[in-house]
């Protein structure tokens, strides 16, 4: 198996322990999830989220990192799903340049959730990973063959990486309630973004990124194991077993049987799914723009009908699972 050589002990590396991660949640943020203030706030919601590359910043070595990802559109894919779906306070802009405050050497949001930094050298260090997959990993037989090089694996795993970033954008602009980390929550709108509007593929490319970067890390120190992030190899696992969730028929084989998700994990999965779903359409339902909240809502409550169903599903299975242990 490729895909998982998992090892007890590694420290997680400068590239994930900010990947996917912005500045820490400032404690102290007043919370609205729903209703409430939300709703009269959000008639006065004009927010826009814009992609800007700064081309004049933007450095030779990573011009084509940047290319790649930009004539793929999946910043502004994420962007225009926020601004059809979503009522933001207020703008959002995404700046693709090396001019980033001090500091800053990864795709990053700023603690007001208005800006987002991606720097052109995270994305070329992303594509050099990359590079190496591809030359020396097995391709998962899910994940498409014609797709499986360095360009695509670039811009679906940065896909993924922007849906993160995005989730602390939501967060810290709709003052979200959190009952859990931050950067948790931040995957988990990854997972909840991709997965439902764009497919599997981002998920198993990040996957495979972080795969990658696992194999590459130390041993796990005092620092990687108090980190706000899971550990990386963690994170694989999670977003696979979101992805498993979201349609076991389609991918347990090629996840499960596969032996990419081990099988101890695998029957928590559609629970896990179906609570991320539910609770990522809850959290934004208050703040659902006009256009969308007929149709976001009968999301939000399809979701909660499936919640119910697969907590019974696994209630069901609990007795069974604990025998096999």
């Amino acid at each position: 198996m490729e895909l998982t050589r998992v090892q007890s002990s590694r420290r997680p590396s400068a590239l994930v322990r900010t990947a996917l991660a912005g500045a820490v949640l400032v404690a102290c943020f007043a919370v609205t999830s729903c209703g409430g203030d939300a709703e009269a706030d959000k008639a006065d919601a004009q927010g826009r989220v814009t992609v800007v590359y700064e081309d004049g910043a933007i450095p030779a070595k990573d011009r084509h990192a940047v290319a790649v990802v930009r004539e793929s559109r999946v910043l502004e894919q994420s962007a225009d799903w926020v601004n059809t779906s979503v009522a933001l306070p207020h703008d959002l802009v995404v700046k693709v340049t090396e001019k980033v405050p001090p500091g800053v050497t990864d795709a990053v949001t700023q603690p007001d959730g208005r800006t987002i930094f991606v720097p052109p050298s995270f994305l070329t260090r992303i594509e050099g990973v990359l590079r190496d997959v591809v030359k020396t990993v097995k391709r998962p037989a899910l994940f498409p063959a014609d797709k499986f090089n360095v360009d695509d694996l670039t811009a679906l795993s940065t896909q993924f990486i922007f849906g993160h970033e995005m989730g602390h954008a939501l967060q810290r602009q709709l003052l979200l309630a959190n009952i859990g980390l931050e950067e948790d929550a931040a995957d988990g709108f990854a997972s909840f973004y991709t997965v439902n509007e764009v497919g599997p593929d981002p998920s198993l490319a990040a996957a495979i990124l972080f795969d990658e970067l696992a194999r590459k890390e130390g041993k796990l120190t005092l620092e990687g194991l108090s980190s706000d992030h899971p550990v990386t190899q963690q994170r694989v696992f999670t977003f696979l077993c979101q992805l498993e969730g979201s349609d076991p028929k389609r991918y347990s084989g090629p996840l499960v049987d596969a032996g990419y998700l081990p099988k101890t994990r695998a029957p928590l999965c559609p629970q896990a799914w179906a609570m991320l779903d539910y609770g990522w359409w809850t959290q934004l339902r208050g703040h659902f723009s006009a256009a969308f909240k007929e149709q976001g809502n009968k999301d939000q409550e399809n979701a909660r009908g499936r919640l119910i169903a697969q907590t019974k599903a696994f209630a069901e299975q609990l007795d069974e699972l604990r025998r096999r242990q």
